[in-house]
């Protein structure tokens, strides 16, 4: 299923905690560096991570280190330096929580943030 699964990008830039909370997949907004801007309930939920000790900790070395590696974190740091980061594929989540197979997206909007979408992968 293509992500943002039920919510247009450009509302992502108006998008608020509130927002985030209300929709039934993980999104996570960090700066370019990879720290995190914005983590959603449903995220914190599933990998068993407080939002609140999630602001302005690394994503990839905080927060998932398991995603701290070529596949995931190198995706993200090619798309943030190209300026294009636009990547689906299929992950398995293991820090802190029984290996549990998503779908993720990996996007930059127009307004220059970015964006990690998580849904659990139905396959």
């Amino acid at each position: 299923m293509p992500f943002p699964k039920s919510i247009p990008t450009s509302q992502l830039t108006t998008l608020d905690q509130n927002g985030a909370d209300s929709l039934d997949f993980g999104i996570v907004k960090v700066d370019d560096n990879g720290n995190v801007l914005l983590y959603n309930k449903w995220e914190s939920d599933m990998a068993g991570v407080p939002v609140a000790a999630t602001a302005g900790k690394n994503f990839f070395t905080e927060i998932a280190p398991c995603t701290n590696n070529r596949l995931f974190y190198g995706r993200f740091k090619d798309g943030v330096a190209s300026g294009s980061l636009d990547a689906e594929f299929n992950y398995t989540f293991s820090y802190k929580m029984q290996p549990t197979n998503v779908v993720v997206k990996m996007w930059r909007n127009s307004d220059n943030t970015n964006w990690v979408f998580v849904a659990k992968n139905a396959a």
